[in-house]
Formats: structure tokens, sequence, C-alpha cells
């Protein structure tokens, strides 16, 4: 014998059960067959609902029940030839008209006991089993319905009965024994009890049905076929890359089903384990695919964990106080008020100092679950040994499941490491002795972002996903968007990481996409996005809660740069060429590096000194590495740098200008550089990754640029460097004159910094620095004479897009 349990959306409609006839007509060649027959998809639903609004005097109830007996008949008759019809049209009919009685009589009383709410629902069953049977028969198909009621006994808690397993074994064998017929079709989810009144097993009782037939009569195998290829690592409507398991042992699919993973219902597994049945989870509408085999050991995959599950909606109870410490019987006490109001605790914890104990239920028995304890604790509660009942809502349990996990150190801290790096928080914590479960209890906000970070952790071998919400398409913007598109494929292939662009913005627009945007089209689709709201994008970037997410910043915006705070304590990293956050007041300089360490959120602004060239990373290595550094000597400015390399006297200094303007050296108002200010926010960051407190008043600048050149637009900037020729080229000539060239230095030397134009001989390292060359030298404990020297292009947008990129793989491998 072979059991077979169709649910709801299998039977939904007339394709869905011919599917099903199929699947049972191909089975039935293998070996004897029970069917067992979940209600059409969503009737048990308008059934209970039809209950509670004829309770409610409402007499609405009797459209629902003719929007359900139309149901019936358009399935029977969608199924059913017309010359057959007549006898399964009577059937449903009749079974209807019954039910209209039952709803009547409740809205007439005006009350709907539990016992009456088992009778009502269970309509869904008789019909949907009946038409099955119906439809095998005119097909030619020989079988037998049967009632589920006559055969399984349950005791009389209506809503959620228990079996009464010997009673069922003695009815089922004497039935099955009586008859030859091969095939049988019987209700799930319905049973009665001793004196014949109807009762139910718990919502998704008809997985519990079939159990219940394998154990008794007893079967050889089970097949729950359902919409999904079987029990998966993760619920795929949360995670897009759950992968389907393909063998599970019995422990393992109780401990998923039971913290939430819905393919299943979780007392389905007990019996069938008894009698070392395998359970197949199967698809119906793919009925080729493998599935899970659940059985008492399962082959092993490879990894430790088998899947992920979660269950919202948990409340937290947490019983505090002194009064407790040493003295026995505070926790049977808390467990017996529960108990009696008959609230199924989920999940236990206790500190080892036995100052408090914490449970988790469902949120809906919370106030009833405060009530009651505060009850049994008002003598301690009152006289200040105990706490009142704290109650913490909004909550939901996360588990990693597997036997493998057992003795295999590691898992714990992986699991906490990974949800601590992305910012979700975990209020409790509990494990079982026998190491199969793991479960954690955080935000419900959080349930999505956190299983796709454990799917990431434990089951992606192919890629680790980075979500980037960008600011800023400028010139280095563009640049970075076109080598994202470029390295996207090697990412994936060589460093496994798919790099998403979640949302993008400038100064007029933004456009945001779940999935990434097409890179392909980005400047359309910014185009076709909405006004940009920069507080509206931040908080966006927040409230999608994605795992590994970047918050990137090309702009050169104060408002985007005050932004970043905010961003590192929701546990996003944040990479920005923008220089005004780590240039800002000594203050926010030091909160931003704080809050990065505090929330495990990388702050990457390697761009910032140096375009892309490694100079704070090789800054930060030296002090890592317990190296002192003493002074630092550099060129910082590649458009300084370029204009006097270009400049000799015969061009305008103001051409020279305007060319690395057109070439993209310079900012958007070239007067930042050479007024010097941008090479004294980039000496004072290095200074500050040094280690040394300093803010832009203190450092030095001996500016080389005329007052009036510094005055309105930069049109008449322009205009007025044009004016001052003769100034520009005298300071060319006395450099020249001693054979010597200018060069723009900025200097920190024991906690001191300047930056100034300087003649420089021949035989200094900034003599032969052509181009936009930029070059630091690290002086150190390590390096006292022959200095550290980095150098390399220090301007352009090529560059520094890729100095930018390289942060965001940075904040990826963090």
């Amino acid at each position: 014998m072979q059991v077979l349990k169709f649910g709801g959306t299998s039977v939904a409609n007339a394709d869905n059960i011919n599917r099903a006839v199929n699947i049972i007509t191909e089975s039935i060649k293998r070996d004897k067959t029970i069917v067992v027959v979940s209600a059409l998809g969503g009737i048990t639903d308008a059934l209970l609902q039809c209950g509670t609004l004829a309770a409610a005097e409402d007499e609405s109830y009797k459209e629902k029940l003719q929007a359900i007996e139309l149901r019936h008949l358009e399935t029977v008759k969608s199924l059913i030839p017309i010359t057959h019809q007549s006898s399964a049209l009577s059937l449903v009919k009749k079974r209807c008209n019954e039910l209209e009685d039952i709803c009547n009589g409740i809205f007439l009383l005006g009350e709907l006991p539990v016992r009456t709410m088992d009778k009502i629902v269970s309509f869904g069953e008789l019909l949907s089993s009946q038409i099955l049977s119906a439809r095998l028969t005119t097909l030619g198909v020989e079988n037998v319905w049967k009632d589920s009621r006559e055969v399984i006994v349950t005791d009389s808690q209506f809503g959620y009965a228990t079996v009464d397993f010997d009673a069922t074994s003695k009815r089922m064998h004497t039935f099955f024994e009586s008859t030859n017929q091969s095939l049988f079709i019987v209700p799930g989810f319905i049973a009665s009890d001793g004196k014949g009144a109807t009762t139910t097993l718990g919502r998704g009782g008809s997985d519990y049905t079939a159990a219940i037939y394998a154990a008794c009569v007893p079967a050889k195998t089970v097949e729950i076929w359902t919409d999904v290829s079987g029990m998966m690592t993760a619920d795929p409507r949360l995670v897009s890359n759950a992968k389907a398991i393909p063998n599970i042992s019995y422990q393992e699919a109780m401990e998923l089903s039971h913290f939430g993973a819905k393919v299943i219902y979780p007392p389905t597994i007990q019996p069938v384990m008894d009698k070392n049945i395998p359970v197949w989870i199967k698809n119906t509408f793919a009925p080729n695919d493998a599935g899970t085999l659940i059985e008492k050991v399962a082959s092993k995959n490879g990894n430790s964990i088998r899947g992920i599950t979660s269950i919202n909606k948990i409340a937290l109870l947490s019983l505090e106080g002194s009064g407790m410490v040493g003295i026995p019987g505070f926790s049977k006490r808390l467990f017996e008020s529960l108990s009696n109001e008959k609230i199924n605790v989920i999940l236990i914890t206790q500190a080892s100092s036995e100052h408090s104990i914490c449970v988790g239920v469902e949120e809906a028995g919370a106030p009833k679950a405060k009530e009651a304890v505060d009850q049994a604790f008002d003598h301690e509660i009152k006289t200040g040994k105990v706490e009142p009942l704290i109650v913490e809502k909004g909550l939901a349990i996360v588990a990693l499941v597997g036997d493998n996990m057992k003795s295999h150190p590691g898992i714990s801290g992986k699991m906490f490491g990974s949800l601590g790096r992305n910012g979700v928080n975990v209020r409790a914590i509990a494990q079982g002795s026998s190491e199969r479960n793991i479960s954690s209890v955080i935000a419900s906000v959080d349930v999505k972002k956190a299983i796709n970070i454990l799917h990431e952790e434990f089951f992606e071998t192919t890629h680790k996903q980075l979500n980037l919400f960008i600011v800023g398409t400028g010139n280095v913007g563009s640049r970075l968007l076109e080598q994202l598109k470029q390295q996207h494929n090697y990412l994936l292939e060589n460093l496994r990481i798919q790099v998403r662009v979640i949302g993008l913005g400038n100064s007029k627009k933004m456009y945001f996409n779940d999935e990434g945007l097409d890179l392909n089209n980005w400047k359309q689709l910014l185009q076709e996005g909405e006004n940009m709201d920069l507080k509206k994008f931040v908080s966006t970037s927040r409230s999608k809660n994605l795992r590994n997410t970047v918050f990137v910043d090309i702009t050169a915006n104060q408002e985007v740069a005050s932004c970043y705070d905010g961003l590192l304590q929701k546990s996003i990293s944040v990479v920005a060429c923008n220089k005004i956050a780590c240039s800002s007041p000594f203050v926010y300089y030091k909160k931003l590096k704080n809050l990065s360490r505090e929330y495990n959120a990388p702050f990457f602004f390697e761009t910032n000194v140096g375009a892309g060239l490694p100079v704070i990373g090789t800054l930060n290595d030296l002090l890592r590495s317990g190296d002192k550094v003493n002074k630092i000597e550099a060129v910082l400015s590649g458009t300084l740098n370029f204009v006097f390399n270009n400049y000799n006297g015969e061009r305008k200094f103001a051409d020279v200008v305007k060319q690395a303007q057109d070439e993209g050296y310079t900012e958007p108002d070239p007067r930042l550089d050479l007024s010097g200010t941008d090479v004294m926010r980039k000496i004072m960051i290095l200074a500050r990754e040094a280690g040394e407190k300093i803010e832009m008043e203190e450092i030095q600048n001996n500016a080389f640029m005329p007052a009036s050149c510094m005055q309105g637009s930069v049109e008449e900037f322009y205009k007025a460097m044009a004016k001052e020729e003769n100034h520009f080229k005298k300071l060319y000539q006395e450099a020249a004159s001693v054979g010597k060239k200018l060069k723009f230095v900025a200097k920190y030397e024991y906690g001191k910094a300047s930056v100034g134009l300087q003649h420089i001989d021949t035989s200094h390292d900034f003599y032969h620095l052509y181009g936009k060359d930029n070059i630091v030298l690290f002086y150190t404990d390590r390096y006292p004479e022959q200095p550290l020297v980095v150098k390399g292009a220090g301007a352009g947008a090529e560059v520094t897009a890729s100095g930018v990129f390289a942060d965001i793989i940075r904040a990826a491998s963090a």
C-alpha cells in the first residue's frame, strides 16, 4: 500500500485536479493506493468566514455560501461529461444544503461553538474528495470513496483533536481487509470522536491524515503532492536562490516544519517515523522533479546545515528579578501559568545567573500570557522580588537546522557573525543539546534580510550578493557604472561577487530597482525616475534592509556627507569619494570611524587622497603592523602637478588650467585645487589616519593665487587669471632660473601640517613627477631615511572611479 496526499493548490480547480488524476493513474500501476484529498484551495478559509459571519448575525454569509456552492458545481461541470454529471451535481447540492442549514442555525443562535466550526470546515474535504472520486470513475478508474470520519478516531478536543491510534488501527484493518479494491479516495483533515461527532486535526491536517493512514495500514511509502518541488533550503518567497533539499531526516524535517516551513504539517512526521515509512514531497505541477525524500537517516550533503526557517509574529516574555536567584520553582510556576491558558511555548532561554528567564510565544497570546503570569507572581511583584512580566512584540525566530551541526564547531559563530556584520540584532538565542537547531530571536522587519544573509553564508557556494546605492553620476560616477558593467562577469566568476546597483541618484533624479538596474540602460532609467529627494534616497537604502549594502558617494555635496552616520548605524557600508566628511570637524570624522567599528560597517575613502592610488591603505597597513609615521611629504594634487608640469610661461597659465579642467583633472570649481584647499583636506585626512587630532584651521596654507582670482564666478575666475599672467610667469621664472621646478607640496611632521608652492631641485623625489601624477613619501620608524613611496596618477575620472571600485570590493570582503 502507498499513500498519496494532494494539497489545496493541487486540487484548486479542474485543471489541477486533472493533473492529480494523471499522477494517481500512474501510481496505481505500482501498488494499492490511498489518496488523501484537501479542500479546494481557499475553501477552508471561506467556510470559516461563513461561520464567523453567521455567528455575528451578518447575512452576507449567504452570499459566501452561494459562491462556495457555485465553485464546486462549476468544477464538476468542467471535470465530468454532461451525461454523467447529475449524480455528482446532486451530491454537491446535497452537501451545500446541509452546510446552509448549519449556518442558518448559527445565525439564529448568534454563536459558533468549536464543535460546530469543525462540522462546517469538514465540508471542504468531503466535497473535494467526492468530486475527485467521481472524476476517476468517469475515466473508468475504479475507486472507493471512504469517509475518514468512519476510520480515524480522536478525542473530543475540537479544532485540534488527538488521534487514538489503537482504535484507528483496528477500524482501518477491518475496513481494508474487507475489500479487494486497489484505489481509495479519502478526505483529509477530518475525523470523529468516540460519539461520532466530527473533529478536525488542525490546519494543515491533511498531511497528518496521510501519515495516520500510512502508519495504521501500514503503507510502504507516503507522497505529499504540493506546489513546490520538495522542501527547500529556505522559503523561496524570501530567498530567490533557495535550493531543493534532496534528502532529509525525520528529525530535521520536524525541526523545519515546526519552525515555519509550510511544505509539511509538523505532526505528520511522528507516525511515519515510528514505523520508518519514507515520505516524499513532490510537485503536482512538475511531477518529474526529484522532490525531497524524508527518511530515518538522510545522506550527507557536504553541508552542516540542512535548511533555514523562520516563525513570524513572536512575542518575547521575560520574567526578571533578584528574588529568582537560587530559589527553585520559578520556572515551574511560569510554565504552569502559561499551560493553564493553553499558551504554547516556542522557545526558552535562561541566563546562568538565574536572574531572568525568557520564553517565546505567539504574539496573539501575549496579552493573555502577561495577565496569567502577573497573576501567578502577584505576591513576588508586590514585594519587589520579581518585576512584572516584560512583553516584547514585533519579533520573529530564525533557525538553522541540520543533523550534521552536532559537534561541529564554528556554526554558531558563523551564524551570529554574519548577522552582526549586517546589522541584525539578536534578542535571544536557544540551542538544544541535540545541536540540531540553533534559534535566534530578531526583529520581524529583519527576517528576509537575515534569512538571505544566512543562506548566502551556508549555501551560496556560487556568489555573494553586493547591493549598491550610488549617488553621483558625473564624470567619476558614470565611469564607475561603466566599470561595474564591464567587470560584472569577472567578479562573478573569479571573486564570486554579484554586484547589483539597487539605487542610483544624481542632483536631479533617482531610480530604484530591487533586482538591480540594467547598467546598459542606466541613463534612460534614471531619466525616467522620480525627482531626487536625498532624504528619501537615504531612507530607502535603509528601509530596503538588504544584506551586504554599500552606500557609494561620488559627489562633493555636504548634505550627502552628513548622512553617513545614519547609514553606518544601520550597518550599511559607506564608500566615499566625497572628501567633505573626512575633512569636516574632527568630532564628526571620529564619530564615523567609531560607528564603523561599532556596527561592523566598513567606511572606506581611499579616493579622498590619491584617486586610485593606495595611499590610505598603505598608511593603515603601516600602522596596523606596528610602525609609526613621523613625517609625510606629498604632492597630492594631480591638478596642480599637471598645471605646473605644463606651464612654462609660453602659454597662459589660465589656458593650462582650462586644459586641466577640460581633461577632467580638476574639481568642478578649479579654485578648490588652485587655492590649496583640496590639498589641505588631503593632508589633514592623512594626518588624522596617522592618529593626529587636527582641524583645517591648524594647517598652514602658503597660497600662490592672487586674491583677485578667488572672487566671483568660475568664468570671472578665468578672466582674472589672464590678467594676472605676469604673476604666474614670475613664479615660474624664479624657479626655472635656478634649475628647479614648481611643485605644490603638502607636509606633515610632528603634529604640524602645511601646504604651499615650493622650488624642487633635481635631487628630490618630487622633481621627476610628470603629468598629473601624485606622490606620497612616508617617513616612519622602519623607513627613517629612505621613505616608503607611493606614486602614480592622482587625478582623472577613470582612475578615481577605479579607486572607488576597489573600495567597494574591499567592503564586500570585509
